[in-house]
C-alpha cells in the first residue's frame, strides 16, 4: 500500500464507545457442553469468559451512540457511517442503514466486511473520506459470531463471541493521527477459516495461527516503515484478539515486550471486527493511552485478510502542535 501523501487533511479520534451482551459464557459452563477444560481453554488462547447475545444492529447502536457522547458530536453532523461486521443481521440489506436510522444519522452508511481485520480497513476508509473533504464520520466494528458458531465443536466454541466497539472521527487541521498503514488480503488462505452461508464457522486451527503470525507481523512492519517509525517508537500495540499465543508470538517478532500489548480476550473472546477497537477503549479508559503516543493496531482475519495503523494519540499539525479539530 503506498504511504499517506503530504498535505492531506487528516482527523482524530474524539470519542469513544463499547456495548458488550449481557450474558457471560465461562469456560466452566463450556466445560457442561464439550470435552474441554477451564485450563485447557486458558493454556491455548488465554480466554476465561466470552459475551453472547444481542444483534448486530442493537450492538452497533449501543456503542455508536456511546462514541457520539463522549464526543459531543451533533449525530446530524456525521457525514458518514462505516460499520465494519462480518455477522451482518440480514444477508441483504446491509445492517449499517438500521443503525443510522436508530441513531438519527442523516448521511451514507455501508458494511465493510474484512471479517477480524474490517475495524482497521473501516477506519483506513473513514480517514480516506475525510481527505477527500468529509469532517465527522462514525466507524464502527460489531460482530455477533455466536450465531454462525457451532457450540458442539470445542476447537471453535470456546474462541468466537459477541461485542461491539465505535469511535467517531472529526477532521483537523493538518496531517491528524494516521501516519501509516496498510491492508493485504490473501485470497489462498480462504479455505482455512470460513462460514459458509446459513452454516458454521469452520477452521483449520494450525494453519491459521501459523499464517495469522506471518501477515500480522508483514503488516505491521509495512505500516511503521510508511510512517518512518521503528518497533521502538511505539509505546503501545493493539492487536487482533484472538489469541494470546498468537499475540505473543507475533510480538516476539516485532522485538515488543508482551507489556506493550493491550488484551482483553479474557474477558471477551474473538469477537472479530469488534476486537481492536474494544481493546483500544479499554486502553484509553484505563489510562494506558497519553497525547502524543504511537499505537499500532494490527489484525489478521478470515480471507486472509490483515490490516494495520500506526496513529499518533491525539494527533499534530505540521509543526507539532495540538491537531485542532474543524468546525
Amino acid at each position: 500500500m503506498p504511504a499517506i501523501p503530504p498535505n492531506v487533511r487528516g482527523a482524530i479520534i474524539t470519542g469513544w464507545g463499547t456495548a458488550l451482551p449481557p450474558k457471560v459464557v465461562t469456560n466452566h459452563d463450556l466445560e457442561q457442553t464439550i470435552d474441554t477444560s477451564h485450563d485447557w481453554i486458558v493454556d491455548r488462547t488465554g480466554i476465561h469468559e466470552r459475551r453472547v447475545g444481542g444483534s448486530t444492529v442493537g450492538l452497533s447502536v449501543e456503542s455508536g451512540r456511546m462514541a457520539l457522547e463522549m464526543s459531543g458530536v451533533d449525530p446530524l453532523a456525521i457525514d458518514a457511517l462505516v460499520l465494519a461486521t462480518t455477522t451482518p443481521d440480514r444477508t441483504v440489506p446491509a445492517s449499517s442503514p438500521a443503525v443510522q436510522t436508530e441513531l438519527g444519522l442523516k448521511c451514507g452508511a455501508y458494511d465493510v466486511n474484512a471479517a477480524c481485520s474490517g475495524f482497521v480497513y473501516a477506519l483506513v476508509q473513514a480517514h480516506g473520506m475525510i481527505a477527500m473533504g468529509a469532517k465527522k464520520v462514525l466507524v464502527i466494528g460489531t460482530d455477533t459470531l455466536a450465531r454462525i458458531t457451532d457450540w458442539s465443536d470445542r476447537n471453535t466454541a470456546i474462541l468466537f463471541a459477541d461485542g461491539s466497539a465505535a469511535v467517531v472521527l472529526e477532521a483537523v487541521e493538518g496531517p491528524g493521527q494516521l501516519l501509516g498503514w496498510d491492508l493485504d488480503a490473501d485470497g489462498t488462505a480462504e479455505k482455512f477459516l470460513y462460514a459458509d452461508v446459513g452454516g458454521y464457522i469452520q477452521m483449520d486451527g494450525k494453519e491459521v495461527f501459523r499464517r495469522a503470525v506471518r501477515i500480522m507481523v508483514d503488516s505491521a512492519t509495512k505500516s511503521m516503515n510508511h510512517a518512518g517509525v521503528t518497533a521502538d517508537d511505539v509505546s503501545l500495540v493493539v492487536p487482533h484478539q484472538a489469541n494470546i499465543r498468537i499475540i505473543q508470538a507475533s510480538m516476539d517478532r516485532l522485538g515488543l515486550p508482551i507489556e506493550r500489548a493491550v488484551t482483553v480476550l479474557h474477558r471477551t473472546g474473538n469477537t472479530s471486527s469488534a476486537s481492536i477497537p474494544l481493546a483500544l477503549a479499554d486502553a484509553l479508559d484505563n489510562g494506558r493511552v497519553a497525547k502524543g503516543d504511537l499505537l499500532l493496531l494490527v489484525g489478521f482475519g478470515a480471507g486472509m485478510t490483515a490490516a494495520s495503523a500506526i496513529l499518533r494519540w491525539g494527533g499534530t499539525t505540521a509543526d507539532g502542535a495540538d491537531a485542532t479539530v474543524l468546525a
